[in-house]
Protein backbone atom coordinates (compact mmCIF):
# COMPACT_ATOMS: atom_id res chain seq x y z
CA UNK A 1 0.00 0.00 0.00
CA UNK A 2 3.18 2.38 0.47
CA UNK A 3 4.52 1.63 -2.26
CA UNK A 4 1.28 2.48 -4.59
CA UNK A 5 0.77 5.83 -2.74
CA UNK A 6 4.48 6.12 -3.48
CA UNK A 7 3.89 5.38 -6.88
CA UNK A 8 1.09 7.46 -7.05
CA UNK A 9 2.65 10.69 -5.73
CA UNK A 10 5.65 10.70 -8.18
CA UNK A 11 2.92 10.29 -10.79
CA UNK A 12 0.96 13.03 -9.53
CA UNK A 13 3.68 15.22 -9.12
CA UNK A 14 4.81 14.44 -12.87
CA UNK A 15 2.12 15.47 -14.37
CA UNK A 16 1.55 18.72 -12.22
CA UNK A 17 5.25 19.17 -12.94
CA UNK A 18 4.21 18.30 -17.16
CA UNK A 19 0.89 21.13 -16.60
CA UNK A 20 3.07 23.62 -15.54
CA UNK A 21 5.85 23.40 -18.30
CA UNK A 22 2.74 23.27 -20.69
CA UNK A 23 1.38 26.92 -19.39
CA UNK A 24 5.17 28.04 -20.30
CA UNK A 25 5.69 30.42 -23.16
CA UNK A 26 9.27 29.27 -25.33
CA UNK A 27 11.72 32.60 -25.31
CA UNK A 28 10.84 35.49 -27.35
CA UNK A 29 13.88 35.07 -30.44
CA UNK A 30 15.25 38.62 -30.75
CA UNK A 31 18.62 38.89 -32.44
CA UNK A 32 20.98 41.34 -30.21
CA UNK A 33 21.60 45.13 -31.23
CA UNK A 34 25.11 45.35 -32.34
CA UNK A 35 26.48 46.97 -29.00
CA UNK A 36 24.02 44.95 -27.28
CA UNK A 37 26.88 45.22 -24.48
CA UNK A 38 27.08 48.25 -23.92
CA UNK A 39 26.72 48.80 -19.97
CA UNK A 40 23.71 51.36 -20.35
CA UNK A 41 22.05 48.43 -21.87
CA UNK A 42 21.51 47.07 -18.52
CA UNK A 43 20.41 49.62 -16.62
CA UNK A 44 17.73 49.97 -19.06
CA UNK A 45 16.74 46.71 -18.84
CA UNK A 46 16.82 46.57 -15.02
CA UNK A 47 14.33 49.32 -14.96
CA UNK A 48 11.54 48.03 -18.02
CA UNK A 49 8.08 46.85 -16.17
CA UNK A 50 7.10 43.39 -15.99
CA UNK A 51 4.21 44.37 -17.59
CA UNK A 52 3.49 46.31 -20.94
CA UNK A 53 0.52 47.38 -22.16
CA UNK A 54 -1.12 44.86 -20.01
CA UNK A 55 0.78 41.98 -20.93
CA UNK A 56 3.25 39.82 -19.45
CA UNK A 57 7.17 39.81 -19.58
CA UNK A 58 8.85 36.85 -21.15
CA UNK A 59 12.18 35.64 -21.29
CA UNK A 60 14.02 36.45 -24.71
CA UNK A 61 17.08 34.78 -26.57
CA UNK A 62 19.49 37.31 -26.77
CA UNK A 63 21.35 39.91 -24.41
CA UNK A 64 20.15 43.48 -23.85
CA UNK A 65 16.70 42.52 -25.46
CA UNK A 66 13.03 42.26 -23.24
CA UNK A 67 9.86 40.54 -25.01
CA UNK A 68 5.89 40.78 -23.56
CA UNK A 69 3.18 39.31 -25.10
CA UNK A 70 3.08 36.47 -27.88
CA UNK A 71 3.86 37.83 -30.58
CA UNK A 72 6.02 39.77 -28.44
CA UNK A 73 6.26 43.38 -27.91
CA UNK A 74 10.44 43.45 -28.61
CA UNK A 75 12.73 45.67 -27.00
CA UNK A 76 16.69 45.82 -28.19
CA UNK A 77 19.11 47.84 -26.75
CA UNK A 78 22.45 48.51 -28.54
CA UNK A 79 21.09 49.01 -31.75
CA UNK A 80 22.72 51.83 -34.21
CA UNK A 81 22.33 55.42 -33.13
CA UNK A 82 20.35 57.13 -35.61
CA UNK A 83 21.49 60.63 -37.28
CA UNK A 84 19.94 62.76 -39.17
CA UNK A 85 16.95 61.71 -40.69
CA UNK A 86 13.70 62.87 -42.37
CA UNK A 87 11.71 59.83 -41.05
CA UNK A 88 8.55 60.26 -38.97
CA UNK A 89 9.89 61.34 -35.37
CA UNK A 90 7.40 61.37 -32.73
CA UNK A 91 7.69 62.97 -28.90
CA UNK A 92 6.01 61.14 -26.22
CA UNK A 93 5.82 62.76 -22.64
CA UNK A 94 4.57 60.06 -19.98
CA UNK A 95 2.08 60.90 -17.29
CA UNK A 96 5.18 61.88 -15.19
CA UNK A 97 6.77 63.99 -17.14
CA UNK A 98 10.21 62.28 -19.13
CA UNK A 99 9.56 62.86 -22.24
CA UNK A 100 11.70 60.40 -25.84
CA UNK A 101 12.04 60.87 -29.05
CA UNK A 102 10.94 58.29 -31.08
CA UNK A 103 11.56 57.62 -35.26
CA UNK A 104 9.09 55.36 -36.60
CA UNK A 105 10.46 53.56 -39.41
CA UNK A 106 9.33 51.44 -42.54
CA UNK A 107 8.46 47.81 -41.87
CA UNK A 108 11.45 46.27 -43.35
CA UNK A 109 10.77 42.91 -45.55
CA UNK A 110 9.05 40.37 -43.98
CA UNK A 111 8.33 42.54 -41.55
CA UNK A 112 4.97 44.66 -42.85
CA UNK A 113 2.56 44.20 -39.93
CA UNK A 114 5.47 45.27 -37.49
CA UNK A 115 5.91 48.95 -36.79
CA UNK A 116 9.64 49.51 -35.49
CA UNK A 117 10.47 52.69 -33.44
CA UNK A 118 14.13 53.70 -32.36
CA UNK A 119 15.18 56.49 -30.17
CA UNK A 120 16.49 59.35 -31.20
CA UNK A 121 18.94 61.21 -29.63
CA UNK A 122 20.39 58.69 -27.23
CA UNK A 123 23.54 56.54 -26.80
CA UNK A 124 23.16 53.45 -26.58
CA UNK A 125 20.00 53.62 -29.01
CA UNK A 126 16.78 51.75 -27.96
CA UNK A 127 14.23 49.94 -30.40
CA UNK A 128 10.84 48.83 -30.04
CA UNK A 129 9.20 46.76 -32.46
CA UNK A 130 5.06 46.29 -32.05
CA UNK A 131 3.20 43.65 -33.88
CA UNK A 132 0.13 45.59 -35.52
CA UNK A 133 -2.02 43.37 -33.70
CA UNK A 134 -1.20 45.20 -30.33
CA UNK A 135 -1.81 48.19 -32.02
CA UNK A 136 -5.20 48.13 -29.86
CA UNK A 137 -3.07 48.69 -26.70
CA UNK A 138 -1.59 52.07 -28.06
CA UNK A 139 1.94 53.16 -29.28
CA UNK A 140 1.95 55.90 -26.80
CA UNK A 141 1.02 54.24 -23.73
CA UNK A 142 3.57 51.28 -24.35
CA UNK A 143 6.28 53.62 -25.39
CA UNK A 144 5.15 55.92 -22.18
CA UNK A 145 5.67 53.07 -19.77
CA UNK A 146 9.11 53.06 -21.46
CA UNK A 147 10.05 56.11 -20.77
CA UNK A 148 11.35 55.71 -17.39
CA UNK A 149 14.01 52.93 -18.60
CA UNK A 150 14.85 55.08 -21.67
CA UNK A 151 15.36 58.25 -19.79
CA UNK A 152 17.98 56.47 -18.18
CA UNK A 153 20.28 56.93 -21.46
CA UNK A 154 21.20 60.58 -21.30
CA UNK A 155 19.90 62.58 -24.53
CA UNK A 156 22.24 64.69 -26.67
CA UNK A 157 19.84 65.31 -29.32
CA UNK A 158 16.51 65.95 -29.89
CA UNK A 159 13.51 65.75 -33.15
CA UNK A 160 13.04 68.66 -35.08
CA UNK A 161 9.91 69.23 -37.06
CA UNK A 162 10.41 70.19 -40.81
CA UNK A 163 7.47 72.34 -40.54
CA UNK A 164 9.10 74.19 -37.39
CA UNK A 165 9.78 77.94 -38.23
CA UNK A 166 13.38 78.27 -37.47
CA UNK A 167 13.30 82.48 -37.09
Amino acid sequence: MGVLRRILGVTGGLAAGAVVLAGCTPAATVAPGPHASDPMCAEVLRATPQELGGLERRSTTSQSTRAWGDPPITLRCGVEVLGPTTEHCVTITSPDGPTVDWVMREPEDGQADVLTLTTFGRSPAVEVQVPQQWEGQGHDAILSDLAPAITLVPQTRECLSLEEDPL
